[in-house]
């Protein structure tokens, strides 16, 4: 039996993809290995969203090579898409795919013999149609699962490539999602992750992503629901509403800002202002008490002065927002952005991004603190360091002392009780 090893760079979105690649590889007689062991094909399934993005998949493909010479090595994903001749010359490279064909690696891999110069199967155009996904995705260690529900993009941000590497947006057909999850539910996945590029544009037929979750809600077995990063445009009341009423659906909401300011938000072409988001933000607090809430927030955006800066900090430090992704902004070309100046200052860019990462550490620990003493139900999925791990559906990492039963995949009721360094210390009610 071959051996495969994949390894994913990026989002939930490349994961909930890696996992059905994996699945369909296992469909055809591999088995699947941890990446960095002995394997007949190893697959690295790239992220292009920043430079750093971009570097971390050329150290992936180069640990491969080198710690298996004889690996057969496919190379996809968006920065596959985006930089193939970069990618052709790191030596050890057997295949390079592009987004519009990598979901089925599986058809070209049938042969595994090292290649004296990578295939390369690309196209620069990506489909705008619905689409079907065959497999359904291999989880072999979690007790949640990503399930793709859309790909592409059609907002058109300035300082995003996603858009160009990922294509038009499109979603994926609503009885195909309903399916997988069946699937998924009864082999033990008590949650899912909904992913995509921009969920909350989903769109098939007469079912929009509202209609989606209900669905969802409905599966056998699935006891969470859990939404992955959501345009704030696409967050309706009625979905804060819906999420106010059910039990399934996880009280977390991950809403990226990407800027404070208005003039930088017109700037990057985003399809809201301060206002509209201080509103959906507060609207979910108050339907939703103790609701977790994340956001995206860049730094050293061209033409970003200090008051800019200071605009960004302001509104994010006056708004329930305790979970913050911290980034600095990164020139890609072919991307709006690319040109404009005046750029921001390597250095300048490092101290914003210290003093917005400080800030949402602090309002991290606050939102700890509020929840102290408060009982919720985890969903627990690792054992280490004699206790068992979990998430609460606020997005709360709990860890409680290992007893005589084990509690992978399993949910408990706790109590938290204190904060330790980067987990919170809990008693099962």
């Amino acid at each position: 039996m071959p051996k495969a090893a994949l390894y994913t760079l990026g989002c939930r979105l490349n994961q909930a993809e890696t996992a059905n690649i994996a699945r369909d590889l296992q469909n055809r007689g591999f088995e699947i290995v941890p990446f960095g062991e002995a394997a007949d094909l190893t697959v690295v399934n790239t992220c292009t969203v920043t430079e750093k993005a971009d570097a971390r998949c050329r150290q992936a493909v180069r640990k491969s090579v080198r710690k298996n010479p004889d690996t057969f090595v496919a190379v996809i994903g968006c920065y596959a898409q985006m930089a193939v001749e970069d990618i052709r010359r790191i030596e050890g490279v057997d295949l390079i795919m592009g987004n519009e064909h990598k979901m089925q690696l599986a058809d070209y891999v049938e042969t595994l013999d090292k290649m004296s110069e990578p295939r390369v199967v690309h196209s620069s155009k990506i489909s705008r149609e619905s689409f079907t996904i065959e497999s359904v995705g291999f989880y072999d260690t979690h007790t949640r699962a990503n399930i793709k529900i859309q790909d592409g993009c059609n907002f058109v941000c300035s300082f995003c490539i996603i858009a160009t590497a990922r294509g038009p947006a499109r979603s994926r057909d609503f009885q195909d999602i309903l399916q997988e999850a069946h699937k998924l539910a009864e082999m033990g996945h008590r949650e899912l992750v909904l992913s995509g590029v921009n969920i909350g544009t989903y769109k098939n037929e007469d079912k929009n992503f509202l209609d989606l979750v209900a669905a969802l809600e409905q599966v056998p077995g699935i006891e969470r629901i859990r939404i992955s990063s959501i345009e704030p445009t696409t967050v309706t009341r009625e979905l804060i509403d819906y999420m106010a009423a059910s039990a399934v659906v996880c009280p977390y909401l991950h809403i990226p800002l990407q800027s404070g300011d208005d003039g930088i938000l017109n700037s990057m072409r985003r399809k809201h202002d301060a206002a509209f988001f201080r509103e959906i933000i507060e609207y979910a607090a108050e339907k939703i008490p103790h609701i977790g809430i994340g956001t995206d927030i860049m730094v050293g955006y061209p033409g970003e002065d200090e008051q800019a800066f200071k605009n960004s900090k302001a509104l994010l430090a006056d708004l329930p927002v305790s979970f913050y992704h911290v980034f600095t902004y990164s020139d890609r070309k072919g991307t709006g952005s690319y040109k404009m100046k005046p750029k921001v200052s390597p250095d300048e860019k490092k101290r914003r991004m210290r003093s917005m990462t400080d800030l949402g550490q602090r309002r991290k620990m606050q939102f700890i603190r509020e929840n102290l003493g408060r009982e919720y139900d985890v969903l627990f999925e690792e054992n280490r360091d004699g206790c068992w791990f979990g998430l609460t559906g606020n997005y709360i990492r709990v860890a409680v002392r290992e007893g005589e039963q084990p509690l992978h995949n399993v949910i408990k009721r706790v109590r938290l009780v204190r904060r330790e360094e980067d987990y919170v210390m809990g008693e099962i009610v």
